[in-house]
């Protein structure tokens, strides 16, 4: 039995292409509303693909053709009425390789919010703050936030762009393997900072790392040849999963 909870995405019959490839084979999943959502598999099994269509990513790319349904709040997305840059603000994304803007720590955060308008000096700044705070990096950067964001370690970099996709007030926030390029030390502030988030954010994340997902995660989706070939409560996928390529996954017998 599934909970109750408002599902905030709704994904069914679900087939990419690229060119004549299909990456993502009739796909059939919820998402539910500030619990996060873990996308796991070996390499090239399709959860990069399936992340990228939640906020139209894949339409960067020529080739790509989508079939099915992926709704948003009962909205199709796919809809040739929905707003695609609308979309992207209430679904943000976090990459695998931290990617602040060559620009000042506090000109990261505000970028997005002044491409929307704001121009008060005062709700800026306090978009930065709260922005980090949520984050968790305002303690280590508030007395530094006109230095590069270069300057910062990876770790913090990670977080900076995370802050800046909560500096859009987004209601998901898709991460990309975000600490697949970081140290034990920064993987586990990462960590602990997405349990935090959310409280207030629907939050999918891709991983490599089966124990992470264990960690942090509600849910479990696991992809393999892009097939959805399990999903359900993270405990119970991790302890008695129901499809034995599954077990063999999480077992590390193969992948």
């Amino acid at each position: 039995m599934m909970n109750s909870q408002n599902i905030v995405f709704n994904i069914s019959n679900l087939n990419l292409f690229y060119g004549e490839t299909q990456a993502l084979k009739n796909i059939e999943i919820p998402i539910y509303e500030k619990e996060v959502t873990a996308l796991i598999g070996p390499s090239g099994c399709g959860k990069s693909t399936f992340l990228r269509t939640l906020n139209r990513m894949n339409d960067l790319i020529d080739s790509c053709k989508i079939e099915g349904d992926i709704s948003y709040h009962d909205q199709n997305i796919y809809a040739s009425s929905m707003n695609v840059f609308g979309l992207r603000k209430k679904v943000g994304m976090v990459f695998q390789k931290p990617n602040p803007f060559p620009m000042s720590i506090y000109d990261n955060i505000t970028y997005g919010p002044k491409c929307q308008g704001v121009k008060n000096k005062e709700e800026l700044y306090q978009i930065v703050k709260t922005s980090l705070e949520q984050a968790a990096l305002w303690d280590e950067v508030k007395d530094r936030l006109k230095e590069s964001a270069l300057s910062l370690s990876g770790g913090q970099q990670q977080r900076l762009c995370i802050a800046r996709t909560i500096a859009m007030k987004p209601e998901v926030i898709l991460m990309d393997e975000p600490t697949s390029a970081l140290d034990p030390v920064a993987t586990a502030k990462i960590e602990d900072l997405i349990i935090d988030l959310k409280k207030n954010y629907t939050i999918i994340i891709v991983t490599h790392n089966m124990q992470q997902a264990a960690r942090i995660s509600d849910k479990t989706a696991f992809f393999l040849l892009g097939e959805l070939i399990e999903y359900g409560d993270t405990a119970k996928v991790f302890s008695t999963p129901n499809h034995k390529k599954t077990e063999e996954y999480i077992t590390g017998r193969f992948g």
